[in-house]
């Protein structure tokens, strides 16, 4: 299983991502805005989604979304 981002580019356990759009996040008042950088990512059963630490809560977001750093 190939997980990429919206480039094509390859994405692996622990990369740095970066969000190419303002995303609101479902259960929460936070946005998170274009140009955020997501460090540790980790991949999921899915290839779309991968999980992210943001504070103490962890989001799922879709690959399509987000960029390599």
């Amino acid at each position: 299983m190939s997980v990429k981002d919206s480039n094509g580019t390859e994405l692996n356990d622990g990369d740095a991502v970066q969000v190419i759009k303002d995303l609101k996040v479902k259960g929460s008042s936070t946005t998170l805005k274009r140009g955020t950088v997501i460090k540790n990512i980790r991949l999921t059963s899915t290839d779309d989604e991968v999980e992210c630490r943001m504070g103490k809560s962890t989001i799922v977001l879709k690959t399509c979304f987000m960029k390599k750093a």
